[in-house]
């Protein structure tokens, strides 16, 4: 096993753990958590979320959702740079949206990105063109069916280090030793 990849399945063992943690604690206290998180929070890179939009070709038309947002960089890039119409944020960790909040302010684009507490297998994603993903090949494939599901044939998804199974990505890009992979809804999809 890569390096990396070794990396990534401990630290994807480490939130179950941590999640585990985090519900007993919120059992005890009698609070109930909107989810427990399927993934730790890491920042994805800088040349690889330019990669992930480039790859998922945004523009001015596009809806951009991050499903697992973090400081909502990747969001804010695609209204940023490169001109899309909106982005959105999913996330389940307050103090991650407080962050991208402040990012968005910071950059000037609070007007055309939003960031939902939300859990994202419960997100309505239907009017997303564009799908970003940092999650983890498990979470992935949990995901395609509601992927399939929710979103219009020719909707685009870009996923960084993690694939999608037996589905075959229309592109690939290998960005500072982590692979970058894009698929695209297919025609025929039953699209909500």
């Amino acid at each position: 096993m890569k390096p990396l990849k070794r990396f990534l399945h401990l630290l994807a063992a480490v939130a179950g753990a941590c999640g585990t943690v985090a519900l007993a604690s919120a059992q005890q206290t009698g609070r109930t958590p909107l989810a427990v998180p399927d993934v730790v929070y890491i920042p994805t890179p800088r040349a690889v979320v330019t990669a992930m939009l480039e790859m998922a070709n945004v523009g001015k038309q596009d809806i951009v959702y991050d499903l697992g947002s973090g400081d909502g960089r990747i969001v804010i890039a695609a209204v940023k740079d490169y001109g899309a119409a909106r982005g959105v944020g999913i996330e389940i960790d307050d103090a991650r949206i407080q962050e991208a909040n402040e990012n968005a302010r910071r950059a000037g684009v609070k007007d055309r990105v939003e960031f939902r507490r939300q859990d994202l297998f419960k997100t309505r994603l239907n009017d997303a063109s564009v799908v970003a993903l940092y999650l983890s090949t498990a979470v992935n494939l949990s995901l395609r069916p509601k992927l399939m599901a929710e979103l219009k044939p020719g909707t685009r998804i870009v996923s960084h280090v993690f694939d999608m199974g037996d589905w075959s990505p229309l592109n690939t890009r290998t960005v500072n030793g982590r692979m970058v992979y894009v698929w695209t809804i297919p025609a025929g999809a039953p699209a909500k």
